[in-house]
């Protein structure tokens, strides 16, 4: 579906439908037609926020989620891949092997590691969409799965003992190939010749240790405390304070645990010296001096006290990110030697994200800065379509084609208004 043609806003809408409807298995959407051909945790939430903008899709929205929360582990991990039957892909269950432990759900092959935790977030949003008693009913049905998924995040997931969620694999970061993950990777114990690519080799690494908590604490070569995915935990976390009172719950626990993991994000990963948030490799001890649109992620939340707000913003819209670019965001800043602009997650813009650090600009009331990105990034998709990503230079599409979340977050971009924070 080619979205050039579509000059106005409802042709636009119409073509960002028509994507979603074509990558609909009846159960899920999958990111894309062939290459990515199962339900993938963090798409299919952002297709769920997306989707939540058009009243008539609100029961899709749901649905997107439920089937996602299905899959949940018995420990509340919810998995970055739930795979189809029949469909090739690697890795695929084959090399999982989610079957043989005993912690994962029965009769659904997933994967073993995790994604950003945005399901409460965007929860939260669908209810701020439409208040009715079905999406109430809906709150009181994902409660548990949301409640238990903050349990495994704090439970199995603090390895720096601190009060943030590692990741232990780039995978679980959403942003795969970020330079973010260089120097951890280049620090494993990996012997080329055993398995040609790191990626694999360090998830078959958990796999062998049968996903044991215990095992990424004492012995897992990648630990990571990203601040994309701490800032998308706690913006969940502050959600599940809202979303308490429809579910019938307390939200004093989860008041408290913003709390923690927002001390802990400016303790351990803002650097107030060049204003921004930078990953930590645990197994290094040490902060990664690379600056990606991850950094950003903290902003999501509406506690971020004023003057990290600022500089945060500050950082965005310079001429490191958004002031020398043409279109908004690119993935890494520019001035670094990593920067890449036609390499996934090294320099291409993409919708989902572009999307993220919109609504982080409207939970701080900076309302100019979010008109510009939504402005910017609608004029990617009409000029390229639906793609994966796109150059931040130029506009032009890369990646896939007929990519869900960036139809989806489409739709939310051209919603009247917005979802108010509070």
């Amino acid at each position: 579906m080619d979205a050039r043609l579509a000059v106005d806003d409802a042709a636009l809408g119409r073509a960002a439908l028509a994507v979603l409807d074509a990558n609909w298995t009846g159960s899920a959407t999958v990111p894309a037609p062939g290459l990515y051909p199962h339900q993938w945790n963090l798409d299919s939430t952002l297709v769920a926020a997306g989707l939540a903008a058009r009243p008539e899709r609100t029961a899709r929205a749901r649905a997107e989620l439920t089937g996602l929360l299905t899959a949940q582990w018995r420990d509340g991990m919810i998995p970055h891949i739930v795979f189809r039957p029949g469909d090739g892909y690697f890795p695929g269950p084959a090399v999982w092997r989610s079957a043989d432990c005993p912690a994962a759900p029965a009769g659904v092959a997933t994967s073993g590691l995790t994604q950003p935790p945005l399901q409460a977030y965007v929860v939260w949003r669908i209810w701020r969409r439409c208040p009715c008693e079905e999406t109430a009913g809906f709150v009181r049905r994902v409660w548990p799965h949301l409640a238990a998924q903050h349990r495994y995040l704090s439970g199995s997931r603090d390895l720096g003992g601190a009060g943030l969620a590692a990741i232990v694999h780039p995978w679980e970061s959403g942003m795969d190939d970020s330079p973010a993950w260089d120097a951890p990777l280049a620090a494993l114990p990996f012997r080329a010749g055993v398995h040609e690519d790191r990626y694999v080799w360090l998830a078959l690494r958990y796999r062998d240790a049968g996903y044991d908590p215990a095992y990424l604490r004492a012995e897992h070569p990648f630990a990571v405390e990203d601040p994309f995915f701490n800032g998308v935990w706690l913006a969940s976390t502050w959600a599940m304070t809202r979303l308490a009172e429809v579910a019938g719950a307390g939200a004093g626990p989860y008041e408290e645990a913003a709390e923690r993991i927002r001390g802990a994000l400016l303790a351990r990963l803002w650097d107030a010296a060049d204003g921004g948030f930078l990953a930590r490799d645990l197994r290094a001890d040490r902060t990664i001096p690379v600056r990606t649109i991850g950094g950003f992620g903290p902003m999501l939340d509406p506690g971020m006290p004023a003057h990290v707000v600022d500089a945060l913003a500050d950082l965005l819209e310079s001429p490191r990110f958004m002031g020398a670019a043409g279109y908004p965001v690119p993935s890494c800043e520019i001035r670094a030697v990593e920067f890449d602009r036609a390499r996934y997650w090294r320099g291409p813009s993409w919708v989902s994200a572009n999307w993220l650090v919109r609504q982080a600009a409207l939970a701080h009331g900076r309302e100019t800065l979010a008109a510009t990105l939504g402005a910017t990034t609608l004029r990617l998709v009409r000029q390229s379509g639906f793609r994966e990503c796109f150059d931040p230079f130029d506009g032009s599409g890369r990646g896939c084609r007929d990519f869900s979340s960036s139809a989806a977050l489409t739709l939310d971009l051209l919603a009247p208004g917005g979802v108010p924070t509070g």
